[in-house]
């Protein structure tokens, strides 16, 4: 948690924190990102994702989500605005060299989804945005402004899929989480994790003018090798770059190996159940 896990914001006082961008992108990619699959599988089996669908992945990040949905037919874009994360995407699904053939209907965007405009093309049928939101403080905020540039390019009554996380009782996760809050509060920065809340989605989508069409929930639990790849993993997301900065990375990673202990089954791998929901909203 990948938009995520997930949103890469950082924080709004302080020095940023020194990060290597590209081996976080490939951390996600190669770590995180697999997470959310149950989640992408619920989601285009239940809206029948197809050779019909043109679907449009806010934050599509290293690109799982569109190839999965290209497996079934569909017509892509992603657009991120991470250059590290959408070189990955391109990697995965418009490069020959990766073995596989290019895909004639699939397009990356970098930067904002007013960059996808084409001019005379169809409306997208479906909008995706399955960074989980509810992990961030002020989260919401930036995913409504993405919203209010792509739903003018969707057809009337197109889905719009919204993802979080779910209640904190049924996040394993949650716990390990609340060390970047611990870690991060002398800054006091609105870029904070914190728990979810119940209604997150649907202001949201109240605020993007959207009008609600049903939900659902979808297991989601994150599996790591080792302790090692559970802590690249998890600072992939993004959530612990405001304790990074209050702190050093050093700390954080002392931090989170502490908090993963409870989760270290006995063959040394990480596992850690996690609910997350999705909202189908449509858009007027």
């Amino acid at each position: 948690m990948t938009p995520t896990l997930v949103r890469q914001h950082l924080p709004h006082a302080g020095a940023a924190p020194r990060v290597d961008l590209r081996a976080r992108a490939r951390d996600w990619s190669e770590i995180q990102e697999r997470m959310l699959v149950p989640l992408y599988e619920a989601v285009y089996e239940r809206l029948d994702v197809g050779p019909a669908t043109r679907l449009l992945g806010l934050g599509c990040g290293s690109g799982l989500s569109l190839l999965m949905a290209t497996a079934r037919g569909a017509a892509v874009t992603g657009v991120d605005a991470s250059p590290e994360r959408m070189t990955l995407a391109r990697e995965r699904l418009l490069s020959e060299a990766s073995g596989t053939r290019t895909r004639p209907q699939t397009r990356l965007v970098d930067g904002s989804p007013r960059d996808t405009a084409e001019p005379g093309a169809p409306g997208y049928t479906l909008v995706t945005a399955f960074e989980p939101i509810g992990c961030l403080a002020g989260d919401s905020e930036g995913l409504a402004g993405l919203l209010a540039e792509a739903t003018p390019l969707a057809r009337r009554g197109a889905a719009v899929v919204l993802a979080g996380w779910g209640p904190p009782e049924r996040c394993a996760t949650a716990s390990v989480m609340r060390v970047a809050t611990k870690l991060a509060e002398p800054l006091r920065t609105p870029g904070n994790w914190r728990p979810a809340c119940r209604d997150d989605l649907e202001d949201v989508a109240h605020r993007a003018g959207l009008r609600p069409d049903g939900s659902g929930r979808v297991a989601c639990p994150f599996g790591y090798a080792d302790v090692e790849s559970a802590v690249r993993g998890l600072k992939s997301t993004g959530l612990f770059d405001a304790a990074m900065t209050a702190t050093d990375q050093v700390q954080v990673d002392k931090e989170l190996t502490e908090a993963l202990h409870p989760h270290r089954r006995q063959d040394g791998t990480v596992w850690m159940p996690n609910v997350f929901r999705y909202l189908i909203a449509r858009t007027p």
